[in-house]
């Protein structure tokens, strides 16, 4: 074999193994932005019992819904704290988001209000659309 053959075989070997890399950049970025659409993550009737609805396997991850189905804004955060990833739960008298294990607060935002934890909750928008109860990533 010629070197030009090899140097040709090696480079278009290089190519076809690069081939895989590029579809699967292409597929991630596909999948990102069909993320950023609005996701079912429970009913109105849900929200309505407590005026929270927990969905910790939902499309869009982890979500903690807060509201009613008559409340004119929802608010909508991931509930895994970011100090020690408990869940943290909604406490309606004082308005803020408190972590069991040690004692983080975070306000209505998901802005942090008292530590040890010192990165705010992952935020969603939220709505209802008929009978559903929709977030989707801000």
């Amino acid at each position: 074999m010629k070197r030009r053959d090899f140097i040709n075989w090696v480079g278009l070997g290089w190519i076809a193994s690069s081939l895989p890399v590029a579809i699967a950049a292409c597929s991630s970025q596909t999948n990102s932005s069909a993320s950023a659409d609005w996701q079912t993550v429970g009913t109105s009737a849900d929200l309505d019992k407590t005026g929270q609805l927990l969905a910790k396997n939902s499309p869009a991850g982890p979500v903690l819904v807060v509201g009613t189905s008559k409340s004119q804004s929802l608010t909508a955060v991931n509930p895994t704290c970011t100090h020690a990833g408990c869940t943290v739960g909604w406490k309606a008298d004082a308005k803020k988001f408190v972590c069991p294990c040690h004692g983080s607060e975070y306000g209505a935002d998901g802005k942090v209000q008292k530590g040890p934890a010192a990165e705010p909750l992952k935020t969603y928008a939220a709505k209802i659309e008929g009978s559903s109860v929709l977030v989707k990533p801000s």
